[in-house]
């Protein structure tokens, strides 16, 4: 079930004092944790490869998915080796009482109620991002797995890829562009340009501005729609299960500790393909590039004009840029570093290094994004209103 290459190996055992993910070896380990996997073909669907996730164990046994499709149900539990199918989830919660879950589905509309679900019966697990279509049902969730002190990490596996991890390190802690003085992320800018992109893409970067700079303290934001300024009468549902969204052009600008700025922006129709995904972070002797769609993700100009026009500097990787361990199965690797986090998580009682916590922060700047156009004005952190911004929009 799990491999690792010789040069994996020696990286994973070089970081396992550096990164705040656990670094598990090729040990065998008894299988002691019953799993599920909650998805569903028709509404948000297994996420990317979510119920696949518990193969990355060995110590773990997966014993059943549910999903409301009998069909899907049947060729996602054959494609994880789950022992058991249901179309109902509640009823496959009640009779397993698995310890882990995963829970699939990309759609938010649903996952507050997987999450209370899996709450009353005691699990920990993970989740697809997003979280849920607006603050008031995520934390919701939130408090309810926390009542039952109850481990969640959240598919931010951007954030768990070691790069992200010594990025952090040598441009925030060792100062490798000098002092950070803004962050600048966009959107895919695709078919989903605007609120969708906020939402689907958004998540991951505003997770990622707060590993960098920390929380925001306050966002004003401008929502367009075919260039003018986005109306209530604009709002429509995504083309996803994710709840009310608006506009198809966003510009965003946070404020952080010590006079820091983050953007995001997304445009309609400024980019035919991903290349822009990302973020750049720009600070006082040069600027880093991370672009999550293609690898290297990492580079850096050690140029305090942010330009390698009419220098010698150009683009280059980070030094001593480290290796992601491969493992089976190769579709969720990615994951890895996640899940070995949490199952180290349930035992030292703490919460998972990329938390469904983290999930709730970065989706508090969605919706501070949507608050803010609605408002007209800055608004600050935390959101006093926990209700959709959009959904009272008169």
């Amino acid at each position: 079930m799990f491999f690792i290459n010789r040069r994996s190996f020696l990286y994973a055992s070089a970081a396992a004092s550096l990164s705040p993910f656990a670094t598990w070896a090729a040990q065998e380990k008894k299988q002691t944790y019953r799993a599920c996997v909650i998805g569903d073909s028709q509404r948000g669907r297994y996420g990317h490869g979510f119920h696949l996730i518990w193969g990355l164990r060995n110590d773990v046994e997966l014993v059943a998915l549910a999903d409301p499709d009998e069909e899907g149900a049947r060729k996602h539990g054959e494609e994880a080796g789950a022992k058991r199918i249901y179309t109902d989830y509640r009823e496959m919660l009640e009779k397993e009482k698995p310890d882990l879950v995963s829970v699939a589905p990309r759609w938010t509309t649903c996952h507050q109620e997987y999450l209370e679900a899996c709450a009353a019966i005691g699990a920990h697990g993970i989740m697809e991002k997003p979280l849920t279509p607006d603050l008031t049902g995520g934390d919701a969730a939130v408090a309810a797995l926390e009542a039952k002190n109850l481990k969640w990490a959240a598919g931010f596996n951007f954030r768990a890829a070691p790069g992200i991890f010594h990025a952090k390190r040598s441009i925030i802690n060792e100062r490798l562009i000098g002092s950070v003085l803004e962050v600048r992320a966009r959107g895919k800018e695709d078919h989903r340009s605007g609120g969708e992109d906020l939402i689907v893409l958004g998540i991951h970067l505003f997770d990622l501005m707060i590993y960098f700079l920390g929380k925001p303290l306050w966002c004003e934001a401008e929502i367009l729609t075919e260039g003018r300024p986005a109306l209530p009468a604009d709002v429509h549902e995504a083309t996803e299960g994710l709840g009310p969204i608006v506009g198809d052009t966003i510009f965003a600008q946070f404020g952080f500790k010590n006079g820091r700025r983050g953007y995001f922006t997304s445009v309609k129709g400024a980019s035919n393909d991903a290349d822009r995904y990302g973020m750049d972070i720009y600070g006082t002797k040069g600027a880093a590039s991370i672009r999550v769609d293609r690898d290297p993700i990492i580079s850096y100009l050690p140029e305090p004009g942010w330009s390698s026009c009419g220098t010698e500097e150009v683009w280059q990787a980070l030094p001593d840029m480290p290796v992601a361990p491969l493992r089976s199965p190769g579709a969720v690797s990615q994951y890895a570093p996640i899940i070995d986090d949490l199952m180290d998580a349930i035992v030292q009682d703490r919460h998972p290094a990329v938390s469904i916590q983290d999930a709730l922060a970065a989706t508090e700047m969605i919706q501070a994004v949507f608050a803010s156009h609605v408002a007209g004005r800055r608004v600050a952190f935390p959101l006093q209103e926990r209700n959709h911004p959009l959904a009272t929009w008169h």
